[in-house]
Protein backbone atom coordinates (compact mmCIF):
# COMPACT_ATOMS: atom_id res chain seq x y z
CA UNK A 1 0.00 0.00 0.00
CA UNK A 2 1.37 3.57 -1.07
CA UNK A 3 1.73 5.23 2.70
CA UNK A 4 1.21 8.78 0.83
CA UNK A 5 -2.06 7.89 -0.58
CA UNK A 6 -3.76 6.64 2.76
CA UNK A 7 -2.58 10.18 4.53
CA UNK A 8 -5.59 12.37 5.31
CA UNK A 9 -3.42 14.83 7.35
CA UNK A 10 -6.24 14.38 10.24
CA UNK A 11 -3.78 11.85 11.87
CA UNK A 12 -3.24 11.76 16.01
CA UNK A 13 -1.28 14.30 16.61
CA UNK A 14 -0.96 15.89 13.07
CA UNK A 15 -0.32 19.72 13.64
CA UNK A 16 -3.60 21.51 11.67
CA UNK A 17 -1.86 24.51 11.33
CA UNK A 18 1.96 24.12 11.13
CA UNK A 19 3.17 22.60 8.50
CA UNK A 20 4.68 18.92 8.76
CA UNK A 21 5.58 16.46 6.06
CA UNK A 22 3.29 14.21 4.06
CA UNK A 23 4.70 11.16 5.82
CA UNK A 24 8.02 9.66 6.98
CA UNK A 25 10.33 11.96 8.83
CA UNK A 26 11.32 15.65 8.92
CA UNK A 27 13.83 17.37 11.18
CA UNK A 28 16.38 20.71 10.20
CA UNK A 29 14.43 23.38 7.87
CA UNK A 30 16.89 24.26 4.96
CA UNK A 31 17.25 26.25 1.93
CA UNK A 32 14.50 28.62 2.71
CA UNK A 33 14.41 30.95 -0.54
CA UNK A 34 12.07 32.98 -1.36
CA UNK A 35 11.75 33.91 -5.43
CA UNK A 36 9.30 34.86 -8.12
CA UNK A 37 6.20 34.94 -5.96
CA UNK A 38 6.95 31.83 -3.64
CA UNK A 39 8.11 31.03 -0.30
CA UNK A 40 10.65 27.73 -0.53
CA UNK A 41 10.77 25.55 2.10
CA UNK A 42 13.27 22.76 1.83
CA UNK A 43 14.15 20.88 5.12
CA UNK A 44 16.20 17.21 6.08
CA UNK A 45 13.82 14.16 4.91
CA UNK A 46 14.36 10.65 5.33
CA UNK A 47 11.79 9.13 3.24
CA UNK A 48 12.37 5.43 4.07
CA UNK A 49 11.42 5.71 8.68
CA UNK A 50 9.63 8.01 10.70
CA UNK A 51 12.96 8.01 12.65
CA UNK A 52 16.28 9.76 11.17
CA UNK A 53 18.46 8.26 8.11
CA UNK A 54 19.87 9.09 4.99
CA UNK A 55 18.96 12.78 4.55
CA UNK A 56 17.35 13.50 1.25
CA UNK A 57 15.79 17.65 1.12
CA UNK A 58 11.67 17.65 0.81
CA UNK A 59 10.09 20.41 -0.29
CA UNK A 60 7.16 22.65 0.24
CA UNK A 61 6.19 26.17 -1.59
CA UNK A 62 3.89 28.50 -0.13
CA UNK A 63 2.87 32.05 -1.41
CA UNK A 64 1.54 33.17 2.44
CA UNK A 65 3.84 31.72 5.09
CA UNK A 66 0.73 29.88 6.04
CA UNK A 67 -0.69 27.67 3.55
CA UNK A 68 2.23 24.81 2.12
CA UNK A 69 1.65 22.68 -0.93
CA UNK A 70 3.73 19.63 -0.83
CA UNK A 71 6.50 19.25 -3.67
CA UNK A 72 8.56 15.90 -4.29
CA UNK A 73 11.62 15.04 -2.72
CA UNK A 74 13.87 17.76 -4.24
CA UNK A 75 17.55 16.35 -3.51
CA UNK A 76 18.67 12.93 -2.92
CA UNK A 77 21.72 10.97 -1.80
CA UNK A 78 24.24 10.97 -4.88
CA UNK A 79 27.77 9.32 -5.03
CA UNK A 80 29.18 12.38 -3.01
CA UNK A 81 26.54 11.14 0.01
CA UNK A 82 23.90 12.18 1.84
CA UNK A 83 22.28 15.69 1.44
CA UNK A 84 22.20 17.05 4.77
CA UNK A 85 21.72 20.75 5.65
CA UNK A 86 22.47 23.84 4.07
CA UNK A 87 20.73 27.43 2.45
CA UNK A 88 19.96 28.57 -1.19
CA UNK A 89 19.60 31.94 -3.08
CA UNK A 90 18.99 33.73 -5.88
CA UNK A 91 21.84 34.10 -8.88
CA UNK A 92 20.75 37.43 -9.59
CA UNK A 93 23.74 38.43 -11.65
CA UNK A 94 24.48 34.31 -12.80
CA UNK A 95 27.57 34.35 -11.09
CA UNK A 96 27.61 30.77 -11.16
CA UNK A 97 27.42 30.74 -14.85
CA UNK A 98 24.49 28.08 -14.28
CA UNK A 99 21.58 30.23 -15.76
CA UNK A 100 22.79 31.38 -19.34
CA UNK A 101 22.78 34.95 -18.20
CA UNK A 102 19.55 34.36 -16.69
CA UNK A 103 18.17 34.02 -12.72
CA UNK A 104 17.85 30.73 -11.04
CA UNK A 105 18.17 29.15 -7.44
CA UNK A 106 21.34 27.39 -6.26
CA UNK A 107 21.46 25.12 -3.25
CA UNK A 108 24.43 24.98 -1.04
CA UNK A 109 24.47 22.09 1.37
CA UNK A 110 26.58 19.59 2.96
CA UNK A 111 26.80 15.77 1.80
CA UNK A 112 27.57 13.19 4.64
CA UNK A 113 30.03 10.32 3.59
CA UNK A 114 32.95 8.17 4.37
CA UNK A 115 36.45 8.45 3.39
CA UNK A 116 37.24 5.21 1.30
CA UNK A 117 40.54 5.35 2.30
CA UNK A 118 40.15 5.41 6.03
CA UNK A 119 36.15 4.43 6.24
CA UNK A 120 36.19 7.90 8.79
CA UNK A 121 33.20 10.32 8.25
CA UNK A 122 33.71 13.30 6.16
CA UNK A 123 31.51 15.90 5.03
CA UNK A 124 32.03 18.39 2.52
CA UNK A 125 30.02 21.14 0.76
CA UNK A 126 28.40 20.70 -2.47
CA UNK A 127 26.37 22.45 -4.99
CA UNK A 128 22.74 21.83 -6.93
CA UNK A 129 20.62 24.30 -9.18
CA UNK A 130 17.10 24.58 -10.54
CA UNK A 131 16.09 26.67 -13.76
CA UNK A 132 12.68 26.11 -13.48
CA UNK A 133 11.80 27.73 -9.95
CA UNK A 134 12.94 24.83 -7.63
CA UNK A 135 10.84 21.74 -9.02
CA UNK A 136 14.06 19.90 -10.73
CA UNK A 137 17.44 20.22 -9.38
CA UNK A 138 20.97 19.34 -10.96
CA UNK A 139 23.75 18.08 -9.01
CA UNK A 140 27.31 20.13 -9.81
CA UNK A 141 29.70 18.44 -11.78
CA UNK A 142 32.08 19.73 -9.84
CA UNK A 143 30.91 18.92 -6.32
CA UNK A 144 32.14 19.13 -3.30
CA UNK A 145 33.22 23.01 -3.37
CA UNK A 146 34.91 22.81 -0.05
CA UNK A 147 35.96 20.72 2.32
CA UNK A 148 38.35 20.85 5.73
CA UNK A 149 40.06 17.83 6.70
CA UNK A 150 40.53 19.21 10.30
CA UNK A 151 37.05 19.23 10.99
CA UNK A 152 34.87 15.34 11.08
CA UNK A 153 31.78 18.12 11.52
CA UNK A 154 31.77 20.85 9.00
CA UNK A 155 28.69 21.13 7.75
CA UNK A 156 25.53 23.23 7.48
CA UNK A 157 26.83 26.45 4.84
CA UNK A 158 24.50 29.43 5.08
CA UNK A 159 25.06 31.67 2.36
CA UNK A 160 24.27 35.24 1.53
CA UNK A 161 25.40 37.84 -1.20
CA UNK A 162 27.12 40.60 0.85
CA UNK A 163 26.25 44.01 -1.36
CA UNK A 164 28.63 46.04 -0.16
CA UNK A 165 31.78 44.23 -0.80
CA UNK A 166 30.26 42.21 -4.44
CA UNK A 167 30.92 39.01 -3.01
CA UNK A 168 29.06 35.74 -1.54
CA UNK A 169 29.45 34.70 2.48
CA UNK A 170 29.28 31.71 4.17
CA UNK A 171 28.74 31.27 7.74
CA UNK A 172 29.76 27.53 8.46
CA UNK A 173 29.81 25.14 11.92
CA UNK A 174 33.07 23.93 12.21
CA UNK A 175 33.51 21.81 14.94
CA UNK A 176 33.12 24.04 18.03
CA UNK A 177 33.50 27.36 16.16
CA UNK A 178 31.50 29.38 13.11
CA UNK A 179 34.09 28.98 10.53
CA UNK A 180 33.76 32.32 7.50
CA UNK A 181 34.33 31.96 3.65
CA UNK A 182 33.76 34.11 0.62
CA UNK A 183 33.56 33.56 -3.30
CA UNK A 184 32.82 35.43 -6.63
CA UNK A 185 31.10 32.84 -7.83
CA UNK A 186 29.83 30.07 -5.09
CA UNK A 187 32.10 27.21 -6.45
CA UNK A 188 36.07 28.77 -5.49
CA UNK A 189 35.62 29.80 -1.68
CA UNK A 190 38.34 31.58 0.70
CA UNK A 191 38.91 30.93 4.39
CA UNK A 192 38.21 34.49 5.98
CA UNK A 193 38.08 34.01 10.03
CA UNK A 194 36.55 31.80 12.54
CA UNK A 195 34.05 32.95 15.83
CA UNK A 196 33.30 31.17 18.88
CA UNK A 197 35.82 28.98 20.10
CA UNK A 198 35.61 30.73 23.88
CA UNK A 199 31.83 32.39 23.45
CA UNK A 200 28.24 31.48 23.78
CA UNK A 201 27.26 27.84 24.76
CA UNK A 202 29.16 24.85 24.17
CA UNK A 203 26.72 22.57 25.47
CA UNK A 204 27.11 20.51 22.43
CA UNK A 205 28.11 20.68 19.01
CA UNK A 206 27.28 23.69 16.76
CA UNK A 207 25.52 23.76 14.12
CA UNK A 208 22.80 25.85 11.48
CA UNK A 209 24.69 29.25 11.99
CA UNK A 210 22.71 31.82 9.79
CA UNK A 211 24.04 35.49 9.48
CA UNK A 212 22.22 38.65 8.75
CA UNK A 213 22.25 42.33 9.84
CA UNK A 214 18.88 44.22 11.23
CA UNK A 215 18.04 47.84 12.15
CA UNK A 216 18.20 48.20 15.62
CA UNK A 217 14.62 49.72 16.79
CA UNK A 218 13.49 49.83 13.07
CA UNK A 219 16.16 52.56 12.89
CA UNK A 220 18.38 51.66 9.64
CA UNK A 221 20.71 54.21 10.26
CA UNK A 222 21.87 51.77 13.02
CA UNK A 223 22.14 48.23 12.05
CA UNK A 224 23.98 45.39 13.61
CA UNK A 225 24.64 41.85 12.70
CA UNK A 226 23.31 38.78 14.10
CA UNK A 227 24.54 35.55 14.38
CA UNK A 228 22.61 32.32 15.20
CA UNK A 229 23.89 29.50 16.10
CA UNK A 230 21.97 25.54 17.35
CA UNK A 231 24.07 23.87 19.52
CA UNK A 232 23.07 19.55 19.54
CA UNK A 233 22.19 17.50 22.40
CA UNK A 234 23.97 16.96 26.02
CA UNK A 235 22.84 14.22 27.85
CA UNK A 236 24.23 16.48 30.79
CA UNK A 237 21.89 19.00 29.95
CA UNK A 238 18.14 18.90 30.61
CA UNK A 239 17.34 21.36 28.28
CA UNK A 240 18.46 19.36 25.19
CA UNK A 241 19.13 20.63 21.92
CA UNK A 242 19.03 24.32 21.73
CA UNK A 243 19.72 27.66 19.55
CA UNK A 244 21.46 30.60 20.49
CA UNK A 245 22.65 34.05 18.98
CA UNK A 246 25.00 36.38 19.24
CA UNK A 247 24.71 40.20 18.37
CA UNK A 248 27.12 42.05 16.95
CA UNK A 249 29.46 43.54 14.07
CA UNK A 250 30.48 41.70 10.65
CA UNK A 251 32.95 43.59 8.01
CA UNK A 252 32.81 41.14 5.28
CA UNK A 253 35.73 39.01 7.26
CA UNK A 254 35.11 38.74 10.50
CA UNK A 255 32.31 38.34 13.17
CA UNK A 256 32.93 40.33 16.87
CA UNK A 257 30.91 40.19 19.22
CA UNK A 258 29.53 42.96 21.37
CA UNK A 259 28.80 41.08 24.15
CA UNK A 260 30.84 39.10 27.12
CA UNK A 261 31.84 35.60 25.59
CA UNK A 262 30.58 33.74 28.23
CA UNK A 263 26.99 35.60 27.82
CA UNK A 264 24.11 33.33 26.34
CA UNK A 265 21.21 34.55 24.95
CA UNK A 266 18.69 32.36 23.73
CA UNK A 267 16.31 32.37 20.76
CA UNK A 268 13.22 30.60 22.46
CA UNK A 269 13.10 29.32 25.68
CA UNK A 270 11.14 25.93 25.57
CA UNK A 271 12.43 22.59 24.53
CA UNK A 272 11.21 22.42 20.50
CA UNK A 273 12.33 25.18 18.72
CA UNK A 274 16.21 23.63 17.07
CA UNK A 275 18.13 24.64 14.07
CA UNK A 276 16.03 27.76 13.26
CA UNK A 277 17.13 30.14 10.53
CA UNK A 278 16.12 32.53 7.80
CA UNK A 279 14.47 32.87 4.08
CA UNK A 280 16.69 34.27 1.86
CA UNK A 281 15.91 37.00 -0.75
CA UNK A 282 12.59 38.13 0.83
CA UNK A 283 12.12 41.65 -1.47
CA UNK A 284 13.70 44.70 0.21
CA UNK A 285 9.81 46.19 0.14
CA UNK A 286 8.74 43.60 2.06
CA UNK A 287 11.62 44.09 4.33
CA UNK A 288 10.97 41.27 7.05
CA UNK A 289 13.42 38.77 8.47
CA UNK A 290 11.60 35.75 8.57
CA UNK A 291 12.65 32.75 10.59
CA UNK A 292 11.30 29.18 11.23
CA UNK A 293 12.61 26.34 13.21
CA UNK A 294 11.99 22.61 13.69
CA UNK A 295 9.75 21.76 16.31
CA UNK A 296 11.56 19.29 18.02
CA UNK A 297 14.39 18.09 20.45
CA UNK A 298 17.24 15.71 19.78
CA UNK A 299 16.34 14.44 23.57
CA UNK A 300 13.14 12.41 22.12
CA UNK A 301 12.91 13.13 18.25
CA UNK A 302 13.46 9.94 17.17
CA UNK A 303 10.61 9.01 20.06
CA UNK A 304 7.92 11.24 19.66
CA UNK A 305 4.26 8.95 19.75
CA UNK A 306 3.83 9.72 15.85
CA UNK A 307 3.26 6.92 13.39
CA UNK A 308 2.95 7.77 9.92
CA UNK A 309 4.92 11.22 9.78
CA UNK A 310 7.18 12.29 12.51
CA UNK A 311 8.25 15.97 13.06
CA UNK A 312 6.85 20.01 12.31
CA UNK A 313 8.28 23.32 12.33
CA UNK A 314 7.28 26.50 14.03
CA UNK A 315 5.23 29.16 12.52
CA UNK A 316 7.34 31.33 11.16
CA UNK A 317 8.53 34.43 12.75
CA UNK A 318 9.34 37.81 11.99
CA UNK A 319 12.73 38.73 13.75
CA UNK A 320 13.68 42.42 15.01
CA UNK A 321 16.01 43.93 17.13
CA UNK A 322 15.40 46.32 19.94
CA UNK A 323 17.56 48.09 22.58
CA UNK A 324 16.90 48.04 26.00
CA UNK A 325 18.59 48.29 29.33
CA UNK A 326 20.34 44.45 29.36
CA UNK A 327 21.27 45.40 25.69
CA UNK A 328 20.29 45.06 22.09
CA UNK A 329 18.27 42.08 21.84
CA UNK A 330 15.94 39.82 19.08
CA UNK A 331 12.34 40.04 19.55
CA UNK A 332 10.17 37.80 17.41
CA UNK A 333 6.38 37.42 16.68
CA UNK A 334 4.05 34.97 14.79
CA UNK A 335 3.67 36.42 10.72
CA UNK A 336 0.98 38.41 10.21
CA UNK A 337 -0.26 36.41 7.56
CA UNK A 338 -1.91 33.60 10.24
CA UNK A 339 -4.69 35.99 11.31
CA UNK A 340 -6.14 34.62 7.38
CA UNK A 341 -6.92 31.35 9.55
CA UNK A 342 -8.66 32.91 12.66
CA UNK A 343 -12.04 32.58 13.79
CA UNK A 344 -13.30 34.62 16.75
CA UNK A 345 -15.18 32.98 19.64
CA UNK A 346 -15.02 34.86 22.61
CA UNK A 347 -13.85 38.56 23.26
CA UNK A 348 -13.43 39.88 26.42
CA UNK A 349 -12.70 43.47 27.59
CA UNK A 350 -11.87 45.47 31.32
CA UNK A 351 -12.99 41.81 33.56
CA UNK A 352 -11.80 41.59 36.82
CA UNK A 353 -10.99 37.77 37.60
CA UNK A 354 -10.62 36.32 41.32
CA UNK A 355 -9.31 33.42 42.06
CA UNK A 356 -11.78 30.11 41.34
CA UNK A 357 -13.49 31.84 38.43
CA UNK A 358 -13.29 31.26 34.89
CA UNK A 359 -14.12 33.77 32.45
CA UNK A 360 -12.99 31.06 29.58
CA UNK A 361 -15.29 28.58 31.05
CA UNK A 362 -17.59 26.45 28.42
CA UNK A 363 -14.76 26.99 25.59
CA UNK A 364 -13.67 23.75 23.81
CA UNK A 365 -10.70 23.74 21.28
CA UNK A 366 -7.71 21.41 19.78
CA UNK A 367 -6.33 24.57 17.31
CA UNK A 368 -6.35 27.91 18.82
CA UNK A 369 -4.79 31.23 19.55
CA UNK A 370 -5.45 33.68 22.52
CA UNK A 371 -4.35 37.26 23.02
CA UNK A 372 -4.21 38.95 26.08
CA UNK A 373 -3.46 42.29 27.88
CA UNK A 374 -3.60 41.65 31.53
CA UNK A 375 -2.97 43.85 34.38
CA UNK A 376 -1.56 42.57 37.48
CA UNK A 377 -3.14 43.46 40.62
CA UNK A 378 -1.61 41.22 43.33
CA UNK A 379 -2.17 37.81 42.03
CA UNK A 380 0.56 35.28 42.90
CA UNK A 381 -0.12 33.65 39.55
CA UNK A 382 -2.35 33.66 36.86
CA UNK A 383 -2.57 31.97 33.47
CA UNK A 384 -4.04 29.52 31.01
CA UNK A 385 -4.63 25.93 31.22
CA UNK A 386 -4.97 24.47 27.92
CA UNK A 387 -5.98 21.30 26.27
CA UNK A 388 -7.16 20.53 29.31
CA UNK A 389 -9.43 17.80 31.09
CA UNK A 390 -9.69 15.82 34.24
CA UNK A 391 -6.54 14.32 33.96
CA UNK A 392 -4.38 16.24 31.19
CA UNK A 393 -3.55 19.97 30.76
CA UNK A 394 -0.60 21.94 29.86
CA UNK A 395 -0.61 25.52 31.28
CA UNK A 396 1.34 28.57 30.52
CA UNK A 397 1.31 30.94 33.18
CA UNK A 398 3.37 33.77 34.94
CA UNK A 399 4.66 33.62 38.42
CA UNK A 400 4.44 37.30 40.02
CA UNK A 401 7.00 36.08 42.73
CA UNK A 402 9.73 35.35 40.19
CA UNK A 403 8.85 37.46 37.49
CA UNK A 404 9.08 34.46 35.09
CA UNK A 405 6.74 33.34 32.60
CA UNK A 406 6.40 29.24 32.54
CA UNK A 407 5.18 26.14 30.44
CA UNK A 408 3.98 22.98 32.47
CA UNK A 409 4.05 19.99 30.41
CA UNK A 410 4.10 17.83 32.94
CA UNK A 411 0.37 16.66 32.64
CA UNK A 412 -0.17 17.47 29.10
CA UNK A 413 -1.01 13.83 27.81
CA UNK A 414 1.04 11.00 26.41
CA UNK A 415 5.11 11.78 27.83
CA UNK A 416 6.24 8.09 28.68
CA UNK A 417 8.53 8.21 25.39
CA UNK A 418 10.99 9.75 27.11
CA UNK A 419 12.05 10.51 30.88
CA UNK A 420 12.17 13.79 30.50
CA UNK A 421 9.56 15.19 28.42
CA UNK A 422 7.27 15.86 31.40
CA UNK A 423 8.89 19.15 33.02
CA UNK A 424 8.32 22.59 33.33
CA UNK A 425 10.42 25.27 32.53
CA UNK A 426 10.51 28.83 32.92
CA UNK A 427 12.18 32.40 31.46
CA UNK A 428 12.41 36.00 33.11
CA UNK A 429 10.12 38.70 30.95
CA UNK A 430 9.64 42.69 32.02
CA UNK A 431 6.47 44.10 33.00
CA UNK A 432 5.79 46.97 32.10
CA UNK A 433 3.07 49.53 33.50
CA UNK A 434 1.96 46.20 35.57
CA UNK A 435 0.69 44.70 32.61
CA UNK A 436 1.69 41.51 30.78
CA UNK A 437 1.06 40.90 26.88
CA UNK A 438 0.63 37.24 25.83
CA UNK A 439 -0.29 35.40 22.76
CA UNK A 440 -0.48 31.79 22.50
CA UNK A 441 -0.70 29.51 19.65
CA UNK A 442 -1.99 26.05 20.58
CA UNK A 443 -2.10 22.98 17.87
CA UNK A 444 -2.92 19.26 18.28
CA UNK A 445 0.84 18.75 19.46
CA UNK A 446 2.54 21.93 20.64
CA UNK A 447 1.84 25.67 22.20
CA UNK A 448 4.17 28.53 21.52
CA UNK A 449 3.78 31.08 23.47
CA UNK A 450 5.03 34.70 22.75
CA UNK A 451 5.20 37.31 25.79
CA UNK A 452 6.05 40.93 26.24
CA UNK A 453 6.52 42.88 22.64
CA UNK A 454 8.15 39.01 22.11
CA UNK A 455 11.45 39.06 23.44
CA UNK A 456 10.28 35.84 25.21
CA UNK A 457 9.62 33.09 22.87
CA UNK A 458 8.91 29.42 24.38
CA UNK A 459 7.53 26.34 21.90
CA UNK A 460 7.14 23.25 23.37
CA UNK A 461 5.63 20.40 22.30
CA UNK A 462 2.20 18.49 23.64
CA UNK A 463 0.54 14.96 23.13
CA UNK A 464 -2.83 15.25 24.59
CA UNK A 465 -5.79 13.13 24.30
CA UNK A 466 -8.16 14.29 21.65
CA UNK A 467 -11.10 14.31 24.30
CA UNK A 468 -8.87 17.40 26.04
CA UNK A 469 -10.32 20.18 24.96
CA UNK A 470 -11.09 22.26 27.74
CA UNK A 471 -9.70 26.20 28.14
CA UNK A 472 -9.52 27.68 31.37
CA UNK A 473 -7.88 31.67 32.25
CA UNK A 474 -6.88 31.48 36.12
CA UNK A 475 -5.62 33.56 38.81
CA UNK A 476 -4.16 32.40 42.27
CA UNK A 477 -3.96 34.35 45.26
CA UNK A 478 -5.27 37.51 44.40
CA UNK A 479 -7.03 39.24 41.26
CA UNK A 480 -6.58 39.74 37.58
CA UNK A 481 -7.38 42.76 35.35
CA UNK A 482 -8.13 41.36 31.83
CA UNK A 483 -7.45 44.89 29.50
CA UNK A 484 -8.55 42.62 26.48
CA UNK A 485 -8.40 39.28 25.60
CA UNK A 486 -9.32 37.20 21.95
CA UNK A 487 -9.90 33.63 22.06
CA UNK A 488 -9.84 32.56 18.23
CA UNK A 489 -9.93 28.80 16.47
CA UNK A 490 -7.75 28.49 14.08
CA UNK A 491 -8.79 26.38 11.07
CA UNK A 492 -6.88 23.85 9.51
CA UNK A 493 -4.49 24.39 6.14
CA UNK A 494 -4.78 20.87 4.82
CA UNK A 495 -8.41 20.94 5.15
CA UNK A 496 -8.73 23.97 3.36
CA UNK A 497 -6.35 22.17 0.86
CA UNK A 498 -8.93 19.09 -0.05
Amino acid sequence: MDLLNTLTYDETYRPQFHYSPPAQWMNDPNGMVYYEGEYHLFYQHHPGSTVWGPMHWGHAVSKDLVRWEQHPIALRPDRNGTVFSGSAVVDWKDSSGFFGGGTGLVAIFTQDDSDPETGESRQRQSLAYSKDKGRTWAMFAGNPVLTDARFTDFRDPKVFWDERRGRWAMAIAAGDRIAFYTSPDLKEWTFRSEFGQTEGSHDGVWECPDLFELPVDGDERRRKWVLIVSIGDNPDEPAGSRTQYFVGSFDGDKFVNENDGDSVLWLDHGRDNYAAVTWSDVPGDDGRRLLIGWMSNWKYANQTPTDAWRGALTLPRVLELRSGAAGTRLVQKPVDDIVTLRESVRELRDVTVKEGENPLAGLEAECLEITAELELRGAEELGFRVRKSGAEETVVGYDASTGRVFVDRSRSGQSDFHEGFACRHEADITVRDGRLRLQLFVDRSSVEVFAGEGELAMTDLIFPSAGSMGLEFYAKGGEIGIVSMSVSVIKSIWQEAR
